[in-house]
């Protein structure tokens, strides 16, 4: 399994090499956003780790490209400088997955590399049978999402939460709750859930029925019977 790490710092690069070679993954280096870009066309790429601040294009601007390319879900967590919260949601709004905020635990990259993996590619699910909603198909086994017939183009995390949602129906949850029972961190920014929300309800379009219930937090409201 490939993962791409995109950073201009080649002390960082190397670290993050040695503990990702550790989980007996391969990395492939980049130190600048045209080579990242050349990169990513190489479909043995299975997860990209880009640095928001290295030489143009940046993190977020190949981020951007890539939700808008021919692989769409392909999963991308951000290494960023930026500590304010409002940087952070640019890059979620960006399309990322994740984001590791530097100084970091190259251990902590590891494991958030292993955990957006999993969500990616989940292990088979026999009794995870189809689910409807309205307009809303989602189908675990195939991760195929449609709305209307229309295929929906989700990200791993953006699926995972559609599928929590649907599954929970008129069940409220809060953003600490969703954060460990979606992405499983027993700690996190809350603003990462915010961004998931949004970016779902504007895919999902005016079908979306997620409510925002405030104080507490988000529930999936079912489609009215004459919907």
């Amino acid at each position: 399994m490939c993962i791409l790490v995109a950073d201009d710092d080649p002390v960082v690069r190397e670290v993050v090499r040695r503990y990702l070679e550790r989980d007996g993954l391969t990395v492939l280096e980049t130190a600048d956003g045209a080579a990242t870009t050349a990169a990513l066309r190489d479909a043995a790429v299975e997860l990209a780790v880009l640095d928001v601040m290295m030489p143009a294009p940046d993190g977020i601007d190949i981020c951007r490209a890539v939700r808008a390319g021919p692989r769409p879900d392909l999963p991308v967590i951000l290494l960023t400088a930026l500590g304010e919260e409002e940087d952070r949601v640019i890059g979620l709004e960006a399309g990322a997955d994740d984001y590791v905020t530097k100084p970091f635990s190259p251990r902590e990259l590891a494991l958030r590399v292993a955990s957006v993996l999993r969500r990616a590619r989940p292990a088979p699910a026999p009794d995870r049978g189809v689910l409807r909603d309205g307009p809303i198909e989602l189908r675990p086994a195939a991760r195929f999402v449609a709305v209307h017939g229309s295929a929906v183009e989700l990200t791993p995390r953006e699926f995972d939460l559609l599928e929590f949602l649907l599954r929970h129906p008129g069940a409220v949850f809060a953003r600490e709750e969703l954060l460990a029972r979606v992405w499983g961190w027993d700690f996190g920014d809350l603003s990462t859930v915010t961004v998931h929300v949004k970016r779902l309800r504007a895919k999902l379009g005016d079908r979306h029925r997620i409510d925002t219930v405030w104080g507490k937090g988000y529930a999936w409201r079912r489609e009215p019977a004459d919907g």
